[in-house]
């Protein structure tokens, strides 16, 4: 039998083995994959707005809404092209009125923004349910799935606290809201390996500073001075006032080894 068949047994043999919480004790629940979302620091449905002087470090998307749902940016755009561009983005934006391929990129992305918000949403067996409460300031967050059935909530600051090759997944039924002047630091982390799940709105406050993925079922808001590096995915609209954002460096990693499942990309 050759090396790689007793790989892949081997694999199969730890995932039918291995008890549910075994890759969390060392990693987190693992990675959700983002597909080609991950083409997009924001992607929204509805509307994109910024109030200068924004500053976003990746591509834009919007779709099913057209182009004139962004405001704010002062897109420049040439008749028939696939994006567009804006001294406040350092990369491209994109419409669903845009030319092709945009239109159904687009599409393929927003559906794998869902299908991301749905997996992590649908993830069982929690870490830690409704810790603090729902308020996690002052809290260092180590890798797991977090749970809460109510609004999530930073009123001082909030380490997230691992290695490179960590997960993390904050399952919030309610609001998520990032109060002014604080901030998720991530310490070893990475914010391509956080991902927030929000049942509905997020709010940046003034001056604070977030990690992560932000997938949210309505929109999500930066507030004046606020900052953030990962990306918004929003089911409605991105509001940034006066805020920054800047898209992880690189895509979700793990260490050397790595299985999906259920659709989760689990690190070994």
């Amino acid at each position: 039998m050759s090396l790689l068949s007793l790989l892949k047994l081997s694999l199969i043999s730890l995932v039918v083995a291995a008890p549910a919480h075994t890759p969390r004790s060392l990693f987190g629940p693992g990675v959700v994959p983002i597909g080609s979302a991950a083409n997009y620091v924001i992607l929204a449905q509805s509307g994109v707005s910024a109030v200068p002087t924004t500053k976003i470090t990746g591509n834009v998307g919007l779709s099913p809404a057209a182009a004139s749902f962004i405001t704010g940016l002062s897109l420049v755009y040439s008749s028939g092209a696939p994006s567009s561009t804006s001294s406040s983005v350092t990369g491209l934006c994109y419409a669903a009125d845009y030319a092709d391929p945009t239109p159904a990129n687009l599409r393929t992305a927003v559906g794998d923004s869902n299908t991301a918000y749905t997996t992590a949403a649908g993830l069982s067996n929690p870490d830690f349910t409704n810790l603090g409460a729902g308020e996690i300031g002052g809290l260092t967050l180590a890798p797991g799935l977090y749970k809460w059935t109510t609004s999530v909530q930073a009123t001082t600051a909030v380490t997230i606290s691992g290695s490179s090759a960590s997960t993390w997944v904050f399952q919030i039924a309610g609001t998520l809201g990032i109060e002014n002047g604080v901030k998720t630091l991530a310490g070893g982390a990475l914010a391509q390996n956080i991902f927030w799940q929000v049942g509905k709105s997020a709010t940046v406050g003034t001056t604070a500073h977030m990690e992560g993925i932000v997938s949210a079922s309505t929109s999500v808001t930066l507030l004046t001075g606020a900052s953030m590096n990962g990306r918004i995915f929003a089911q409605t609209q991105v509001a940034l006032q006066q805020a920054t954002l800047v898209a992880p460096s690189s895509p979700p990693v793990c260490p050397l080894l790595s299985i999906v499942i259920l659709g989760i990309v689990v690190c070994l």
